[in-house]
């Protein structure tokens, strides 16, 4: 009897269908992802973010992204939430400034009607906050009347429009006084210097307190003092003696006569002038505690060693040729005293370090000028 083959029968595996399925799911989503990561790429290679990118691409907006190219404004409007499509172009040609409230201020300036030329000029001369502040205020109809020039203030803007009126100076000329705030009457609303520097600025505008003493006081030697109690910074006087040792080269010799007063060493200037000529003379030609230079420790009354009349010696001569090389500049000149707000002193000289002294010296610039163009952003 022959014996019957059995067929095998192979059961079919139920879950090769779901791993099919799966497999074929993975290999779609691993597709869009580098689809997706390549077009990251094509933007975060003109330095777009990744979350600037993201929004790019889920916005459709990557080929026009493309066609403008690199922009950080445009990168920080698509990180935002302000963004606005209308705007896109817009940002592309603003210049970016790293402001908190950058996109939102673009988008109410552009508002307000604005070009992007004049958004850049409001940018350019405003924190974030006193570009806000703008934004508030009706379309200001001829911006580039103050600020085409570079250290116009965006705050300052009616300031400078009151100031005009009032003086009918040119616009640089209104722009620099209002900055130095001399549109201010002297003494009043003044700012308060807390930070001792070479460039520090004190004046009739600007006062230090009665608790300020400059860094590294030190007592002047009489070799090249009048007085054994004269004081001043050790930065001033280590300059001073390089100065005075290379004038003494010259066959000549200066000395200094006053150097450091503190604020209460000018409250009894200033009473002594007041019993001796009056308040009037006071008013004119002292200045105020707290209001003088000589309390920074960095300025010297110089005089000569063979004159009394330093304006009229060889020595003053030679400082207005060299002083400059070594960190001094001549503070009160006659042709600038409506900037420095004091009279002419021949004999008043400040240090300020070689390279502003030089600036000054080859612009022929007083150091006000200097603070409002260089150092007061």
């Amino acid at each position: 009897m022959k014996k019957q083959k059995i067929k095998s029968i192979k059961l079919r595996d139920p879950y090769l269908g779901i791993t099919k399925v799966i497999g074929g799911i993975l290999c779609i989503l691993l597709g869009l992802l580098i689809f997706y990561l390549k077009q990251v790429s094509d933007l975060t290679k003109l330095d777009y973010s990744r979350e600037a990118s993201k929004n790019i691409l889920f916005t459709f907006h990557k080929d026009d992204v493309l066609k403008i190219g690199k922009s950080k404004t445009l990168n920080a409007a698509f990180e935002s939430v302000y963004f606005k499509e209308k705007y896109l172009t817009n940002y592309s040609k603003i210049d970016y400034v790293n402001h908190k409230n950058l996109i939102k201020n673009i988008n109410k300036l552009l508002k307000i009607g604005y070009s992007n030329n004049e958004i850049n000029i409001i940018l350019s001369h405003g924190n974030d906050s006193s570009v806000t502040n703008f934004t508030k205020r009706e379309k200001v109809r001829y911006l580039e009347e103050f600020y085409t020039i570079d250290y116009a203030k965006l705050d300052n803007y009616d300031r400078y429009v009151k100031y005009e009126e009032e003086t009918a100076e040119d616009e640089e000329l209104v722009v620099l006084y209002v900055n130095l705030d001399m549109d201010k009457e002297d003494y009043k609303d003044a700012t308060l210097v807390t930070k001792f520097s070479e460039d520090m600025v004190v004046n009739k505008h600007r006062y230090l307190d009665k608790k300020f003493v400059p860094d590294n006081l030190v007592n002047i030697s009489t070799k090249y003092a009048s007085d054994s109690d004269l004081k001043c910074s050790k930065v001033a006087l280590d300059a001073f003696i390089e100065m005075s040792k290379d004038c003494e080269a010259a066959g000549l010799g200066i000395v200094i006569n006053s150097a450091y007063r503190s604020y209460q060493d000018q409250v009894d200037i200033e009473d002594l002038y007041r019993k001796y000529y009056g308040q009037a003379y006071v008013d004119k030609f002292v200045a105020k505690p707290g209001y003088s230079e000589h309390q920074t420790g960095l300025a010297f009354d110089i005089g000569s060693r063979t004159t009394n009349v330093f304006a009229n010696s060889k020595e003053y001569k030679w400082m207005l040729d060299n002083a400059y090389k070594y960190g001094f500049t001549l503070r009160f000149t006659k042709s600038y005293e409506d900037i420095t707000g004091f009279r002419s002193e021949p004999w008043h000289y400040r240090y300020v370090g070689k390279k502003i002294a030089k600036i000054l010296y080859d612009e022929d610039m007083t150091l006000e000028e200097y603070f409002v163009k260089y150092l007061d952003k």
